[in-house]
């Protein structure tokens, strides 16, 4: 089991980053009637903030995303959030379960590392266009400036003075 592929299970439902029963089920090495059997008894323990049950048209989206995925047919599917994910060491209480999970901690602490960085190279990035506006135009009025001393001046014409017939004859 590695960090990749349970980040591979962590979805994002109703704003919360979350894993599914199915998912943590196979995981844990137990049938996903088991897992849920195990949460019913133990109530208590997951709150409203520590799991919630998905909507058809959630389900829906995330079997899009889900290659060949079954979970388009499931009528109930249960996410679990990074809390709901802890105390289910607790309910499921074998070796395997114990590695699985601090695996699991392991990556939900990477992700948010990871969007902790993103988030400041966004905040970078963004301060860096901004910066690069403000010099954007002062660039743009020196190109101007350069093109302005390029253009050819217009020479001034020259007058021409009218003379009479008889003044050019007189000078030819």
């Amino acid at each position: 089991m590695t960090v990749e592929r349970i980040n591979q299970t962590i979805y994002a439902v109703r704003g919360q980053r979350v894993m599914l029963d199915r998912d943590l089920a196979m995981l844990y090495g137990v049938e996903t009637r088991v897992l849920n059997q195990a949460v019913r008894r133990n109530r208590e323990r997951f709150p409203a903030d520590f799991m919630l049950e998905l909507t058809r048209n959630e389900i829906m989206r995330i079997s899009q995303i889900v290659i060949s995925s079954d979970l388009k047919f499931s009528k109930r599917v249960t996410g679990f959030t990074e809390q709901g994910v802890a105390m289910l060491s607790g309910v499921l209480n074998s070796p395997r379960a114990i590695q699985v999970n601090i695996e699991i901690m392991r990556a939900f602490v990477r992700l948010r590392e990871v969007l902790a960085t993103n988030s400041e190279l966004a905040r970078k990035l963004a301060e860096l266009e901004r910066k690069t506006a403000s010099h954007d135009e002062q660039i743009q009025d020196i190109f101007e400036a350069i093109r302005q001393l390029m253009t050819p001046l217009e020479e001034p014409r020259k007058r021409l003075v009218s003379m009479s017939k008889k003044t050019l004859r007189n000078t030819a």
